[in-house]
């Protein structure tokens, strides 16, 4: 799998990225904003320590109410070779993080396997997340079979149409089924360890909006029943209206303490157990300085 012919999402826009761009707009060299400890994610992934969190460039999707936009939509950010980023893993574990946390990696997926196979040569021991949009290919992320030991997608959409109007993609629900059952298939429920840290497995991040209109209610059936109410979620309360959401309703208001509740009560009721729940957000908290 290369980037001569890109196929590598669900797009499969077909393109040779060395010289010209797919819908992700990434080139073929790796492009990052940001990297370093990050605290601001689910208690068993950020720790004491923090997460090691690199931010890369570009994205499969594009939300209308994209708290990273710049970095997603933009491309903010600068073009790094394979050796610099094995070398930046190993920084970051040097620094003392609990793990290696690689934001939106999907588009630069053959590239990263190539980093973190020689990162792993030269002393990486970190547990890996992938943490994604959860608008993925299945084939490509059984290229990282292995290599991944949490991963950490978003499942954003029941409603395919709520996804081709706020994200610009035209089947969610159905990639990111596929993908998430075949991240299940690689790693299986999430196992925390004696110290409350995740290990390897699977965590389901579900993202809250006003007025359900992603009808994560259709999201929560699904995973009961395909994954089991075992299924390890994080119950997302911190969108905060942003980017092109500002002039769209209901996404141009924060989210209610009550629309949240709802959703935690409708998980409760289908059985899920285990996971992350948060306080309602009204502004960026948690949104890193990107530059």
């Amino acid at each position: 799998m290369n980037l001569s012919s890109c196929t590598l999402c669900p797009h499969r826009c077909g393109v040779d990225r060395s010289r010209t761009r797919g819908f992700c707009r990434a080139g073929d060299r790796l492009r990052i904003n940001l990297w370093q400890p990050h605290h601001g994610e689910e208690p068993a992934i950020s720790g004491t320590r923090g997460s090691g969190t690199i931010f890369f460039s570009h994205c499969a999707m594009r939300c209308l109410y994209c708290q990273n936009h710049r970095i997603s939509h933009l491309g903010w950010g600068r073009d790094y070779s394979i050796g610099q980023l094995a070398e930046i893993m190993l920084e970051l574990q040097d620094s003392g993080v609990h793990n290696l946390n690689l934001v939106t990696p999907g588009h630069f997926t053959p590239l990263i396997r190539q980093a973190l196979e020689l990162a792993r040569r030269t002393g990486l021991n970190l547990p890996v997340v992938w943490n994604s949009g959860g608008y993925e290919a299945a084939e490509t992320l059984r290229t990282m079979e292995g290599l991944v030991d949490i991963y950490l997608p978003d499942f954003r959409y029941g409603d395919a149409a709520a996804g081709r109007r706020y994200s610009g993609v035209a089947d969610y629900p159905a990639r990111a089924g596929e993908a998430i059952l075949e991240m299940f298939r690689q790693v299986g429920h999430l196992a925390i360890d004696d110290s409350g840290l995740a290990r390897r497995g699977l965590l389901v991040r579900l993202l809250v909006l006003p007025g359900n209109v992603n009808r994560l209610d259709l999201v929560l059936a699904w995973l009961a029943d395909h994954l089991g109410p075992e299924t390890w979620i994080s119950l997302m309360a911190q969108y905060y209206p942003t980017h092109r959401a500002v002039d769209l309703p209901p996404l141009d208001r924060p989210l209610t303490t009550t629309e949240y509740e709802t959703m935690a009560d409708l998980a409760e009721e289908l059985g899920f157990a285990n996971g992350f729940l948060q306080e309602v957000a009204t502004s960026p908290e948690w949104t890193p300085d990107f530059k």
